[in-house]
């Protein structure tokens, strides 16, 4: 038994359409512009593999698809996903940001009398 449509599940819907023909028109765009070769790795694809060859925004902005391709690379699923975890890793630790690595600089040494004490005992 199927439950009734609700608006919010036709509008997830429509938009998740939208989105994937607006990708499959760059995409195709993409893999009529450039060789069927990773940007990263130079894994060479085809046939039935080609669907691993993803189109990488080089801005990060997915809405930038100027039409000479300018903005875009192709990358195997690999490559791509690396190269969005380095890009969020990048933003996360960003100058400015709270979660940034560097912390307070270290003033004590726990082992500068080692040298002393290793003495005493002998």
């Amino acid at each position: 038994m199927s439950s009734p449509s609700t608006p919010t599940s036709k509008l997830d819907r429509i938009l998740a359409d939208a989105q994937r023909s607006r990708e499959e028109g760059y995409r195709d765009k993409a893999l009529r512009m450039y060789p069927h070769v990773c940007g990263r790795c130079a894994r060479e694809f085809s046939g039935k593999r080609l669907s691993e060859l993803t189109v990488h925004h080089r801005d990060h902005n997915h809405d930038n698809n100027p039409q000479d391709g300018s903005n875009w690379e192709l990358l195997c699923l690999f490559c791509h996903d690396n190269e969005h975890a380095r890009y969020t890793d990048q933003q996360y630790f960003s100058e400015g940001s709270t979660a940034s690595q560097t912390g307070p600089k270290t003033t004590h040494k726990a082992f500068a009398n080692l040298a002393d004490l290793l003495q005493k005992k002998s």
